[in-house]
C-alpha cells in the first residue's frame, strides 16, 4: 500500500471508531432486507472517506466480537458458456445469480441465490452451507437450487451445470442509517477466475470502493449524500464486472464505464485456491443463446 493509501485507510478507521456499534440481532431486527432495492456506487477511497466523515452522528456500525470489519469470500457459479453472466448482461428479467458466501471471520457460510422480483427487487434466498463445501454444490445445495430455480421459471436440471467461475473477495464494513436502511462499505476487492488464465487469472482494486445502500424501496441518506457529491449508481456487480474484466472476450457494454475506468488501472494479484471438487459438467443439450430467449 502506498503511503497516501496507508493516510486514507487510517481516516476511514478513525470515522468508523467514532460511531456507536449495532450488534447483529439488532441490525437484523431493525433492517431485515432479503428483499429490497440495492443502489452500487464504485467511488474512489479519498471520496467515500470524506463521505465517512460527514456522516450523521446517529449512524451505528455492526460490531460483532470487537470487530467492525469483516472478510468475505464468495465463489460465483455458472455454466461453462456463462449463461448467468449473459442473462445479467442481458439484463434477462429472469436473470440470477447463484454464489456461496462465505464469512472467513466467523467460519459460517451460506448458499444464496439472487433473482428479480417482477418490481425489479433483489430477492436473496439462501440457506446455511458448509464452508469446506463452498467450491461445490453438495447433494442438498442442488435438490434446494433445484426447485428455488423451477420457481422462478428455469429449468431445474441447469443445476447440474453449474460450476465454480468466478471468486470475490474484500472487506466489508455494514452501517444502519437513522432512517433505517442499511448500508455496506467494501474494500480491499479482489477477483480470481476459478479456470485460471496464468498471470490475468486474478486482479485487485486496491484505489476504490464499493459503497452500497440497501433499502425497501425509499433513497436513503447515504444515496443523497453520494448524489451531492457527484457520484450517481454505477450498475456494478462484483459478478458481472469482475468476470467482464477477467474476460473481455464476453460482452460487457452494461459495465463499460466501471471497465474503461477503474478497473482499467486494476493490478495482477495471486489467485486464492479453491478447495474441494468441482461440479461435473454433463454433456450440452441445449445452446446459452436458446435458453437466454426462453
Amino acid at each position: 500500500m502506498t503511503p497516501r493509501g496507508a493516510a486514507l485507510e487510517g481516516r476511514r478507521a478513525r470515522s468508523l471508531n467514532q460511531l456507536r456499534p449495532v450488534g447483529l440481532d439488532e441490525l437484523v431486527t431493525e433492517a431485515e432486507l432479503l428483499t429490497r432495492v440495492d443502489r452500487k456506487y464504485l467511488v474512489p477511497l479519498d471520496a467515500a472517506v470524506a463521505l465517512l466523515e460527514r456522516l450523521d452522528p446517529a449512524t451505528r456500525v455492526l460490531e460483532i466480537g470487537g470487530r467492525r470489519e469483516f472478510s468475505y469470500d464468495s465463489v460465483y457459479f455458472d455454466t461453462a458458456d456463462h449463461l448467468s453472466y449473459r442473462l445479467t448482461a442481458q439484463r434477462r428479467r429472469r436473470r440470477f445469480k447463484l454464489r456461496t458466501r462465505s464469512y472467513l471471520d466467523t467460519g459460517t457460510a451460506f448458499l444464496e441465490l439472487k433473482t428479480k422480483s417482477g418490481r425489479g427487487s433483489t430477492v436473496k434466498e439462501r440457506i446455511a452451507y458448509a464452508p469446506a463445501d463452498r467450491a461445490r454444490i453438495t447433494p442438498a445445495g442442488g435438490a434446494y437450487l433445484g426447485a428455488l430455480l423451477e420457481r422462478h421459471g428455469h429449468d431445474a436440471a441447469l443445476v447440474s451445470e453449474l460450476q465454480p467461475a468466478l471468486v470475490s473477495r474484500y472487506r466489508r464494513t455494514t452501517l444502519l442509517l437513522p432512517e433505517g436502511s442499511r448500508a455496506t462499505i467494501d474494500t480491499h476487492l479482489r477477483w480470481a477466475d476459478c479456470a485460471g488464465r496464468g498471470d490475468a487469472a486474478a486482479i485487485a482494486l486496491p484505489t476504490h470502493v464499493i459503497l452500497e445502500s440497501k433499502s425497501a424501496g425509499r433513497i436513503s441518506e447515504l444515496d443523497r449524500a453520494l448524489w451531492r457529491a457527484g457520484h450517481r449508481p454505477s450498475g456494478i456487480s462484483k459478478f458481472g464486472t469482475g468476470t467482464a474484466a477477467l474476460h473481455p472476450e464476453l460482452p460487457g457494454n452494461k459495465w463499460a464505464r466501471a471497465l474503461a475506468g477503474p478497473f482499467a488501472q486494476a493490478v495482477s494479484h495471486p489467485a486464492p485456491e479453491l478447495h474441494g471438487p468441482t461440479h461435473p459438467i454433463p454433456p450440452r443439450s441445449i445452446t446459452t443463446s436458446q435458453r437466454i430467449a426462453s
